[in-house]
């Protein structure tokens, strides 16, 4: 059984992207996810897991903050869950960025001369290490100024990230959302004075890609813990194994 790990929101454009990312999985998977909110929204990651015991969770995250590194091992230890690494940093999280990237630029014909890559932000080490990923890859793919913004926890915001590339003479900048949903960040980078602004990725089919190989190769790459008394390698096959749709997925990904 995959279970996502997501954070929640009061904007109901959130739910409707998370729910497009599951039709996704749906479709890959063979198999209906289960959502489990860490906060704002119901049901709690604890409440599906209570209904799930054993289930693979994937942290639909893009940092490894407090949530991904507390919150979650938390709640899966108590039901003996395997929890998967997150998705930050990972190089199809640059590609969906890049995507609605190029989705906000190309009604205004042209490209951005310089890109401030917007992340939600954290104060963890290492908790913003999935936004410095995306930016070192997309300048790699654009040849053009790409610098780091979060939108809390930590600095600059984007408004003075824009400020700053405006400084220095570029004009075209575009914000490039490092952010899963729609939400009071994606509202607040909205007013943030860039040229454009991309949309979040979550419903990308990129993500849904991703989040489908974390969930088959739970027990294989990636896994951070299999939470439980059978530990790592004890975990993982008897999640797999117990779901039909997991087995399929991991034979097709090997």
């Amino acid at each position: 059984m995959l279970v996502l790990a997501v954070h929640g929101s009061a904007v109901p454009e959130a739910a409707a992207t998370i729910g497009r990312l599951v039709d996704r999985l749906t479709e890959r998977i063979g198999a209906r996810p289960s959502v489990g909110h860490l906060d704002v929204q119901r049901p709690t990651l604890g409440e599906v897991l209570a209904e799930h015991p054993g289930a693979v969770v994937v942290p639909v995250l893009l940092g490894d903050g407090y949530h991904r590194r507390v919150d979650v091992p938390a709640v899966a230890r108590a039901y003996d869950c395997t929890v998967t690494e997150g998705l930050g940093g990972a190089r199809d999280v640059t590609l969906a960025v890049h995507a609605r990237l190029r989705q906000a630029e190309s009604p205004l014909g042209g490209f951005a001369d310089a890109i401030v890559v917007a992340g939600a932000g954290s104060s963890r080490p290492g908790g913003n290490d999935g936004t410095l990923t995306v930016v070192e890859q997309l300048h790699m793919l654009r040849d053009v100024p790409v610098v780091p913004a979060y939108c809390s926890a930590a600095g600059p915001t984007a408004a003075e990230a824009v400020r700053q590339l405006r400084a220095q003479g570029h004009r075209r900048i575009a914000v490039a959302t490092h952010l899963l949903a729609p939400g009071r960040f994606t509202h607040a980078l909205a007013e943030c004075g860039a040229w454009t602004v991309s949309a979040p990725v979550a419903d990308h089919p990129r993500i849904a890609r991703l989040v489908a190989e974390r969930y088959a190769r739970g027990g294989a790459r990636g896994l951070v813990g299999a939470v439980g008394r059978a530990g790592v390698a004890g975990a993982v096959a008897p999640a797999v194994a117990a779901d039909p749709a997991a087995a399929a997925a991991a034979a097709a990904a090997a």
